[in-house]
């Protein structure tokens, strides 16, 4: 398979492109939008959360936890049923699920039916990155991969803006069940927009029929273990495992209790600062599309850089004594944005590591690797919170232990992916080369 180096020519194969396949595209991208706005919901109802529920920090990580758990957990059958259901079942199978939970959390009563809410919610939330990768691959040429992938992110991102700009606000203007019942009533829609409109493909783009001696337990299990056997989808994992999970942490759950009671900021000023890692991972996602459109080795550079600038800013606040300067904190949210941009550089290292038939299990793959970093921070500053009378400094120096975890393995790994995609770019090459008769 060939890797996207930036080129003008069109492989032959390629998917046409074009404003057909964008305003598909579009369709399935509005569905990942939708998701991320129930997903992030609970970012800004932290607070209401715990008066609502009578809860301590530690049980209001659980939320969050747990719905990370299932996507995490759903990643790899996702991704085997997208590679052979095809995008629009899938997100079918997603669109209802997230919905329900989004609609059975605005009414639950109680703790535990809250957390059965979320549950389902991070279900249906599971099916649709991975899909919307997929359509992507699908409706446009290779050289857009990166591109379009940013773009998808960048989505995504304006689905965390509604959470922390409209949600927000509705939650305090209408109250917990108008709010979030309301918001249910997204999913609807986008569920009509996908039935009518979207399609898996182009026509005379069908991927090929499925043989029948790929079927089977044993060919899943195979696919599964060829996938994970590629370096270039364990270095993916690995990246997306470093960059993804400080941003993601501080957006869905710690960072408005971090800001206004370490910090001592309003909710609107904490709100806007939320906002402004929002607004920073949009603008610096098409920055890091383009850069990798163009420019395939700047990967692994970018992706540790981000996670060095990560680290200082992060550590910045915590170690200030007293509360940091509310110029410090702007920069610190402005490089927060860059994770999200910065994680999905990981599923350009897992695309050319494998063929299109194993496309969506090495996308699942990567995408455990950050919601499974996530889900630890999540819980490790619950418990250290707790632990600790609620001291920041602690609970969030947690960040640091996986950030050297994860950037072990991508130093172990870096060497092994980059030989093998350099052995397959020039195999491709070769076999593109047609002499005349």
């Amino acid at each position: 398979m060939s890797v996207s180096s930036g080129a003008s020519v069109k492989l032959p194969g390629d998917p046409p492109g074009g404003r057909r396949a964008v305003a598909v595209w579009s369709i399935g991208v509005a569905v990942y939008f939708v998701a991320v706005i129930f997903r992030t919901s609970l970012g800004v109802a932290g607070l209401d959360a715990v008066e609502r529920f009578h809860i301590n920090a530690s049980a209001l990580s659980t939320f969050s936890i747990l719905q990370l758990l299932v996507y995490a957990g759903m990643q790899i059958p996702v991704g085997l049923m997208v590679d052979r259901l095809g995008t629009k079942k899938v997100l079918t199978f997603g669109v209802v699920l997230f919905t329900v939970g989004q609609l059975g959390f605005a009414f639950s009563s109680s703790y535990g039916m809250a957390l059965a809410s979320r549950a389902l919610l991070g279900c249906g939330d599971a099916m649709t990155f991975i899909s919307v990768l997929r359509l992507g691959t699908r409706w446009f040429p290779a050289r857009r991969g990166p591109l379009v992938a940013q773009l998808a992110g960048l989505v995504g991102m304006a689905g965390n803006l509604i959470s922390t700009l409209v949600l927000a606000r509705l939650l305090h203007g209408v109250g917990w069940e108008a709010a979030f019942a309301g918001s249910a009533l997204l999913g609807v829609v986008v569920l009509v927009l996908m039935l009518l409109f979207l399609k898996d493909h182009p026509e005379g783009f069908e991927p090929a029929p499925v043989p029948s001696a790929h079927k089977g337990a044993a060919f899943v299990r195979g696919q599964i273990a060829a996938a994970w056997r590629e370096p270039g989808t364990r270095l993916g994992l690995w990246v997306h495992f470093t960059t993804q999970f400080p941003a993601m942490v501080f957006l869905l759950l710690w960072g408005l209790p971090f800001l206004v009671e370490a910090q001592g900021l309003s909710r609107g000023t904490a709100g806007e600062l939320l906002t402004l890692v929002v607004l920073s991972n949009m603008v610096i996602g098409l920055v890091y599309g383009q850069i990798v459109a163009r420019h395939h080795t700047a990967r692994l550079p970018l992706a540790l850089g981000t996670v060095g600038t990560t680290a200082v800013l992060w550590a910045a606040p915590i170690v200030w004594p007293g509360r940091a300067p509310m110029g410090l904190l702007v920069v610190m949210c402005v490089v927060l944005g860059a994770c999200g941009p910065a994680s999905m550089l990981g599923f350009d290292f897992a695309r050319p590591a494998n063929p299109p038939e194993r496309q969506g299990i090495a996308s699942g793959f990567v995408n455990v690797g950050g919601f499974t970093a996530s889900m630890t921070m999540l819980l490790a500053v619950g418990v250290l919170l707790d632990a600790t009378g609620d001291d920041y400094r602690v609970a969030f120096s947690a960040v640091f232990v996986l950030q050297a975890l994860g950037v072990s393995q991508i130093l172990r790994l870096r060497g092994r992916a980059a030989r093998v995609e350099r052995e397959r770019l020039v195999a491709s090459r070769v076999a593109s080369v047609h002499v005349p008769v």
